[in-house]
């Protein structure tokens, strides 16, 4: 019997970019963690946090179905959101799940870990902080915007980010996990407003810079509006470091497929193009690029190809691919 102990991969962001991800990645043999993003404001999410004064379920949400084993149907159920005419309008089941467990246990971590019980999750979702926290960004013209969801649609330039409360305590669990793991994925993600929350969490960014685990930054396919417009690879890269205050990104994947022309020009009309990699200045941040074909479309939207992405993440383990677990 081999009773070797699986290789540990911490994904950190939030949105639709890791749900994305973490579909592919539990395919395989690893002990996976993901640290999800407790800032979102916005729709079902931003109502429960403000009625109740939770953490916000919608990321933890969305994280829980991907990873779950259960039947497509109750899956489908837990993402059911509803379409009336009172109160319930908008609002996901599976949310108010969560806020139900929460407010009967107490603990919005609790919840969650009984969640993944009941869904067969596999793996570990942690929320960044087991608190809402509140994104402010500081823009280039001197004025701040306070709120996740308000932050893109400012019509201004970002010079930063930060969150409040001032004092914001990390999961045990989290920091334990990203100092045992073996490789540490960041995003995909908004850059601003799904990946850096997690990062921003007091002791949490500063654990994931001193890990001893292989750091890999998974770039986003498009620009955002209200985030990254006219961003490059490096872009990206930079702004990381310089809101971390060090250079810690071994790895980065981008994009190297063409997107077809006429899905080009739906997103230029939403002032969004593919994000260039500008291979030479990536380098020069000492990290090491891979380019491969990592998009693909779903639903007429661009996304990373999970499969492909997964399979390249698990490659960095030095790990013999072909070893899928598919059951």
């Amino acid at each position: 019997m081999n009773n070797k102990p699986l290789p540990k991969i911490v994904v950190i962001g939030g949105g639709t970019g890791l749900s994305v991800l973490l579909r592919g990645l539990k395919k395989y043999p690893v002990d996976l963690t993901a640290i999800v993003t407790v800032a979102d404001d916005g729709g079902s999410s931003g109502r429960l946090r403000n009625e109740l004064e939770i953490p916000p379920p919608g990321d933890i949400r969305n994280v829980l179905a991907a990873l779950s084993d259960v039947e497509p149907l109750i899956v489908e159920m837990f993402q059911h959101r509803f379409n009336t005419s009172n109160e319930l309008s908008g609002h996901s089941l599976g949310n108010l799940i969560i806020a139900a467990l929460t407010s009967i246990t107490g603990d919005f971590v609790y919840a969650v870990k009984e969640m993944s019980r009941v869904l067969n999750v596999r793996g570990k979702v942690l929320p960044a902080a087991n608190q809402s926290v509140i994104l402010h960004a500081e823009m280039m013209d001197g004025t701040f915007v306070s709120g996740e969801s308000k932050i893109p649609y400012s019509g201004k330039v970002i010079k930063r980010v930060y969150l409040t409360p001032e004092v914001i305590q990390p999961l045990p669990d989290t920091i334990a996990a990203i100092q045992e793991a073996d490789l540490i994925v960041i995003g995909p993600g908004s850059l601003y407003t799904s990946i850096l929350p997690n990062l921003l969490v007091p002791g949490l960014g500063e654990q994931v810079c001193a890990a001893k685990a292989k750091k890999v930054y998974i770039c986003n396919l498009m620009t955002q509006p209200g985030e990254t417009h006219g961003f490059t690879a490096a872009d990206h890269v930079k702004a990381l470091n310089d809101h971390m205050k060090c250079s810690f990104i071994d790895t980065i994947i981008v994009n190297d497929n063409g997107i077809p022309s006429a899905l080009q020009h739906r997103y230029e009309e939403e002032m969004a193009v593919p994000v260039y990699y500008d291979f030479d200045q990536l380098r020069s941040f000492g990290m090491e690029v891979i380019c491969d074909e990592i998009a693909s479309i779903e639903q007429g939207l661009i996304r990373h190809d999970t499969e492909k992405v997964a399979n390249i993440l698990y490659s960095l383990l030095g790990t013999n691919v072909s070893r899928i677990a598919n059951s």
